[in-house]
């Protein structure tokens, strides 16, 4: 009997042992192995710590939920390729975030980008996802379940009490305003959420920038005076200013260097082309100053405003014309730009007293007024008459500069050329002079003519 006895625990630990082994092979590396470890090596840690019963059981619950739950982890996923990971995620988290109104208006690339780096999470009811007063780095999007938010601020929620369903956001205002949280986030239903941080968001703006200031006006919508002022003062604002000046700056390098290519890209990942530097100046500004055709003609394509003017009041035509470029310049007026300058007999006695023959046929060829007067009321003929410039004097003529014109004291181009003692060009002004006095005396009487037989017909009509 003692024998049996004994070979019976022998064979029951044996066999237990045998068993044992096996199941722990069976097992041994699985996802529940980990999670036992992972939960005995959080249980040492909070006995360690002292972190209390409440605390302990909030992590425990946490944790198991996500166990039980582990099908998005990104160990599951790991050996797909990740241009297969980011089509499952946009498959996934895709058509929350595109109903989520922070993001609306937004581009389908920057919203493929967000459901790409987005990481999922489970929370249990009851548990509190975010506290009053903290610190967010996190931006929340609700794909299922029910949360509710407490707080006092009246700009920030309506009420004491605010639920959140599917496709609501939360953390938003703390993320891209750098402020202490306003409410604390309570789960009410098992939820399922979304989120992403801070430095994703930042770099996925950094190639969306366009999307920013779309996102700073959705923010913006629907908020209080004081809200709307700290988000306006935040750091979000100054960031999206500084990178659409940075984006400027590239994209007028880029017509500067006459690179179409990148110029091309910039736009296409949503740069404004009319966005200007600080000095006033567009990309067509550069384009023609440089006399590049291929990218003035993009640009124009591109309807942007061939009008506008730097802050010395140059437009692209101005440019174009100023630096000798006849096809840019001919493109230009092509497409409807008018020569517009804001102190045209500045421009041109200056041009006349440089002697700038070149430059003063273009600009009279494209319509200047050769009797603009400067600041003395003197004309570029005075200028060229005083300095004894018969070229372009001749010019002037012949773009219809008069010589009947009085400067300040009165004098005309021929007095002025009276004065220098040239010979030719007296005789050139007192032709012309005489020319002018003649066709003036004809539209005189042609005038009086008019006037006349309009009197008379209107005397004997009844």
């Amino acid at each position: 009997m003692l024998f049996v006895m004994a070979y019976v625990s022998f064979d029951m630990i044996l066999g237990a042992y045998l068993l044992g082994n096996m199941t722990a092979l069976i097992v041994k590396g699985s996802k529940t192995e980990k999670f036992r470890d992972r939960m005995a090596e959080l249980i040492s840690y909070m006995n360690r710590n002292k972190l209390g019963r409440q605390i302990s059981n909030e992590i425990k619950h946490h944790v198991r939920s996500q166990h039980e739950t582990s099908y998005t982890e990104a160990a599951f996923l790991q050996d797909i390729p990740v241009s297969i990971r980011a089509k499952i995620s946009q498959k996934l988290y895709g058509p929350y975030i595109k109903e989520v109104s922070l993001f609306k208006g937004c581009s389908s690339g920057f919203l493929k980008q967000i459901a790409t780096r987005v990481h999922e999470e489970i929370f249990l009811p009851g548990e509190v996802i975010l506290e009053e007063e903290n610190m967010v780095d996190q931006l929340y999007i609700v794909c299922n379940g029910k949360l509710k938010r407490v707080g006092s601020n009246e700009d920030e929620i309506e009420g004491p009490l605010m639920h959140l369903q599917t496709n609501d956001s939360f953390g938003e205002i703390p993320l891209l305003c750098n402020t202490p949280l306003a409410y604390t986030v309570q789960v009410v239903e098992l939820c399922r959420l979304v989120r992403l941080d801070k430095q994703s968001f930042i770099n996925i703006l950094e190639i969306y920038f366009s999307d920013g200031q779309i996102i700073l006006n959705n923010l913006l919508e629907g908020k209080g005076s004081n809200l709307r002022n700290k988000i306006l003062e935040s750091d979000i604002t100054l960031y999206i200013g500084k990178h659409e000046a940075e984006v400027a700056m590239r994209v007028n390098c880029a017509a500067y260097n006459g690179d179409l290519y990148q110029l091309r890209r910039l736009i296409e990942a949503g740069a404004d082309p009319n966005k200007t530097d600080y000095d006033g100046r567009s990309p067509l500004h550069f384009a023609a100053s440089k006399g590049y055709e291929d990218i003035t003609d993009f640009l124009i394509e591109l309807r942007v405003n061939i009008h506008l003017s730097d802050n010395h009041g140059n437009t692209p035509l101005l440019e174009a014309i100023k630096n000798g470029h006849d096809g840019v310049t001919s493109l230009l007026v092509k497409a409807g730009a008018l020569l517009t300058v804001e102190d045209a007999g500045g421009c041109l006695c200056m041009t006349v007293v440089r002697r700038d023959l070149n430059f003063l046929k273009r600009l009279l060829a494209n319509g200047i007024n050769p009797n603009a007067k400067n600041y003395d009321s003197r004309t570029p003929l005075h200028l060229a008459a005083s300095e004894g410039l018969y070229s372009m004097t001749n010019l002037l003529l012949e773009a219809g500069a008069s010589v009947l014109a009085k400067d300040r004291w009165g004098n005309t181009p021929l007095d002025e050329a009276r004065i220098g003692g040239n010979k030719n060009l007296i005789k050139l002004l007192e032709e012309a002079m005489s020319a002018q006095l003649s066709e003036f005396s004809s539209c005189s009487q042609e005038i009086r003519g008019t006037t006349k037989t309009t009197t008379f017909a209107s005397v004997i009509l009844p």
